[in-house]
């Protein structure tokens, strides 16, 4: 039972998968699917040793630049920081964002030993002193480690404009009552923010 007990342990590195689904993933493959888990383990070796990030937005992909990156109807002008790669595909595919990414793998957290040169902040300094950056999107969470972030990023912003003629606006996602929400169902500190972030309506 060495082998099995080795792949339920591996199982376990996948977010949310304890003992109980590590068993039922294992006993599936073993039973139902060998030639699916296969396929999935050569995909899953391929995957960790070919992609990497790319060097301009950290984002995922097998090349030097990201598809998003060399794509040159997006604007340049616009650059939305996220926390991790799958955020570029919810908005890509929600939001129909049309500028460019960069993508922090994480946020600020000094307890967990993530800083800014662990975020690749340096990268991002240097876009913001060298690119026609317009406008700075923050598109991170709004736990305390993410508030601390999207807080660095507005300093980080602040200096790069130091000499520029223009400088560069920084935004940040709105977050508050979802649309369709029922104020019944929203919790104190989403209402709170959503007050505090109201935006006014123009006169009619």
């Amino acid at each position: 039972m060495a082998l099995l007990d080795e792949l339920m342990e591996s199982l376990r590195c996948l977010p949310g998968v304890g003992p109980k689904s590590a068993q039922r993933m294992a006993f599936h493959l073993l039973d139902r699917d060998r030639e699916g888990g296969l396929r999935l383990a050569e995909a899953l070796a391929r995957a960790v040793r070919e992609i990497g990030q790319c060097q301009l937005c950290r984002n995922f992909t097998e090349a030097e630049l990201c598809e998003l990156c060399v794509d040159a109807r997006r604007d340049a002008s616009l650059v939305c920081v996220v926390e991790n790669s799958s955020d570029v595909v919810n908005i890509n595919r929600a939001a129909g964002f049309r500028g460019r990414f960069f993508v922090l793998h994480g946020r600020i957290s000094p307890m967990d030993g993530i800083g800014p040169a662990e975020l690749g902040l340096e990268l991002l300094a240097a876009r913001l002193r060298e690119e026609p950056i317009a406008e700075l999107i923050l598109a991170t969470s709004t736990t305390m480690e993410g508030e601390a972030t999207a807080h660095y990023l507005c300093e980080l912003a602040d200096e790069a404009c130091a000499g520029r003629a223009q400088p560069i606006a920084v935004s940040r996602l709105a977050h508050g009552i979802p649309l369709g929400g029922d104020l019944d169902y929203v919790d104190g500190g989403t209402l709170a923010h959503a007050l505090n972030s109201r935006m006014r309506l123009p006169a009619r």
